[in-house]
């Protein structure tokens, strides 16, 4: 889990486009991150499993 400072700093408004870190909206993780759904790999599993996320289902073959 992030820390507070780092969520805090990463929502400042910086000079360059490029030092920009994506982090999950749920929980602040860096690593991990899922442009589509804009969270990381945990959040989004819990969540799938959940039946939280419209569309996503589980795989089965």
């Amino acid at each position: 889990m992030a820390r507070k400072a780092k969520i805090v700093r990463n929502q400042q408004q910086l000079k360059y486009k490029n030092r920009y870190r994506n982090r999950c909206a749920l929980c602040g993780r860096s690593r991990g991150y899922l442009r589509d759904f804009g969270m990381c790999r945990i959040c989004f599993r819990s969540l799938a499993n959940k039946g939280e996320i419209p569309g996503v289902t589980k795989s089965s073959w």
